[in-house]
């Protein structure tokens, strides 16, 4: 695990490789609290929405780039982002990519008034600054903001940006992407169904099935179902996703995190496990079962356990991941334990895919009040996680994939 900068042990940089101020970059001079401000004119549109995503195996084994996406336009999906490459340590370990607009971008920058943060604008993710925030344009059309409410108007530029950034770590110009927060309703319409960035880049790779893994300092708590009416998780909860979400939280614990062989705990989906079927047969004729047969094949899996209990007793200590039924099940007890430090990762894909477990905030965005803490844990675990994917590939690797087997058969025999 790489050791986090301390923004506050860090003075800000105030060398530019590219100066923010840019006559390209220049905000309109009012407030930007509830009014909206029109920015920019019309240009090219982009392509990449209708595209599917496709991951490609190009190697790479340089230093992580990391695509962005902007998030929703009027929360602090961009203060946070700003917050974080502040300290200019980050780019030694990364380099950024922001795709958005680098207008929208200087106009929070002052709106915020930290007028340290430099940036290099750039149209093409051929042609990036290493060791600077790259902010690359997707759009330059006019665009309505009102920041610390929600807007209809801007959600097509937030799903843009996902795109685009999506589109390109699939063709293997990226090697992980952070995702900023979104809001669903802003984003969703009947064109572009979005009930979350999960099940949408899940659909983008053509995946019948990821898992969505909170992700603490000491905790990791993945779900069957996400986002779910309460109403359909029992029926949504069968052997077969029972058994694709375990051994899909089994090999990235391999995989992504380094740990050879995971330990899982199983939550059970009624209260007191069922108590023997008193209190519904999910648990007793369902995930019961399924947990004893995957255990029984080598997957060091346990339970189901009450949730209650098992989090009340600690027990999450001893596991090193735990799989809840539905949302808040899993949800509630990471928060409470590690709310504003946690990080969201979609396991089961094949590309890195992280977020902050926080939303667009708008209560606070414009303040400068944001903390950047869990956006930055979110760059640190995607760059933790592509290095232990190129770790686990190095050694998983046929070395001897170019050897006639038929002369190795003769030089043993020899012997």
């Amino acid at each position: 695990m790489h050791k986090h900068p301390n923004k506050k042990n860090t003075k800000s940089p105030r060398n530019s490789h590219q100066n923010s101020t840019d006559s390209r970059d220049k905000a309109p001079a009012n407030d930007a609290k509830g009014k909206t401000t029109t920015m920019g004119k019309a240009a090219h549109e982009e392509k990449v929405a209708t595209q599917k995503a496709v991951a490609t195996d190009k190697p790479y084994k340089g230093k992580p780039r990391i695509g962005i996406s902007m998030g929703d336009l009027n929360g602090v999906g961009i203060e946070v982002i700003i917050k974080t490459f502040l300290d200019k340590r980050m780019f030694k370990y990364c380099t950024p990519i922001v795709y958005g607009s680098s207008r929208v971008f200087s106009y929070h920058r002052k709106v915020l008034q930290i007028d340290e943060f430099q940036y290099n604008i750039t149209n093409s993710v051929k042609r990036l600054k290493t060791d600077a925030c790259n902010i690359l344009n997707c759009w330059q059309e006019e665009v309505p903001i009102t920041i610390g409410r929600p807007n209809p108007k801007v959600g097509r530029y937030a799903l843009k940006s996902i795109e685009a950034a999506i589109y390109d770590v699939g063709q293997g110009n990226l090697d992980a992407v952070v995702t900023a927060p979104v809001n669903k309703h802003v984003i969703n319409s009947t064109e572009t169904p979005f009930k979350g960035h999960t099940e949408y880049i899940t659909q983008k790779f053509n995946i019948d099935e990821s898992l969505m893994l909170l992700i603490g300092e000491k905790l990791k708590v993945g779900l069957v179902t996400n986002h779910l009416p309460i109403s359909a998780v029992a029926n949504a909860i069968t052997p077969q996703i029972i058994k694709k979400k375990i051994g899909i939280m089994y090999q990235s614990l391999q995989k992504d995190f380094g740990i050879i062989k995971p330990k899982i705990a199983v939550l059970a989906l009624n209260p007191h496990a069922g108590d023997d079927g008193l209190i519904g047969e999910e648990d007793l004729k369902i995930i019961q079962p399924t947990v004893e047969k995957m255990a029984e094949k080598g997957t060091t899996v346990f339970g189901p356990f009450a949730a209650d209990g098992f989090f009340g007793n600690g027990l999450h200590y001893q596991f090193d991941a735990i799989l809840a039924m539905y949302h808040d099940q899993g949800l509630v007890p990471f928060k409470a334990l590690s709310f504003g430090a946690g990080v969201n990762f979609t396991a089961g894909l094949p590309i890195v895919r992280t977020s902050p477990d926080h939303g667009t905030a708008y209560d606070i965005a414009g303040k400068n009040k944001a903390s950047e803490d869990s956006f930055r844990k979110s760059i640190f675990t995607a760059i933790d996680i592509v290095n232990n994917r190129r770790n686990y590939n190095d050694m998983n690797a046929n070395k001897l994939g170019n050897i006639n087997m038929s002369e190795m058969d003769g030089h043993v025999k020899e012997y």
